[in-house]
């Protein structure tokens, strides 16, 4: 029981140390997130820093992976709250105003758990190793996650938050 453990938890840092740009890059972002973790006083006190929360929400779970987005997969935290999932960027990413200025800034989303209509397992079929999360709305935005740490365990929260709302 315990190799079996040991072997999804080195199966899920492979997958997500695989998605990174390059290995220097991702542990620095790993660092820097565990860094900001710490003086901050824990990842529940991060969350309610980067979002507007209400007193009575309570944090499910924090599961490291990534966003996949058009330009490449975004790393970060995905938050399972009693009320809402959230995402937030491990680092600030640059983007282009409408006036054509750079700035930098964190990605993230909010979206209310009642406004859920399925997350749902997949995997690639060629690597049963990448698995993914599709979240759907109910106005049918999809948003894929993927590269988890801990895959079971952070789809366990996801659901239990969606089945709870």
């Amino acid at each position: 029981m315990l190799g079996r453990i040991a072997d999804n938890f080195a199966s899920g840092v492979r997958e997500h140390v695989k998605l990174g740009s390059k290995i220097s890059k991702t542990v620095k972002g790993k660092l820097s997130l565990g860094a900001k973790i710490l003086q901050v006083g824990g990842v529940d006190k991060v969350f309610r820093q980067m979002f507007s929360v209400r007193e009575r929400e309570k944090l499910l779970n924090a599961s490291q992976c990534y966003l996949s987005t058009t330009a490449g997969p975004i790393p970060g935290l995905l938050f399972t709250s009693t009320e809402n999932i959230a995402f937030c960027s491990e680092r600030a990413i640059k983007f282009s105003s409408p006036a054509g200025k750079l700035f930098r800034a964190h990605y993230k989303f909010v979206i209310p758990l009642r406004k859920i209509k399925r997350a749902r397992q997949s995997e690639n079929e060629k690597r049963p190793s990448e698995k993914y999360v599709e979240v759907v709305t109910k106005d049918n935005f999809r948003f894929w996650l993927m590269g988890f740490l801990k895959y079971d365990k952070a789809f366990k929260h996801l659901q239990q938050g969606i089945s709870q709302s």
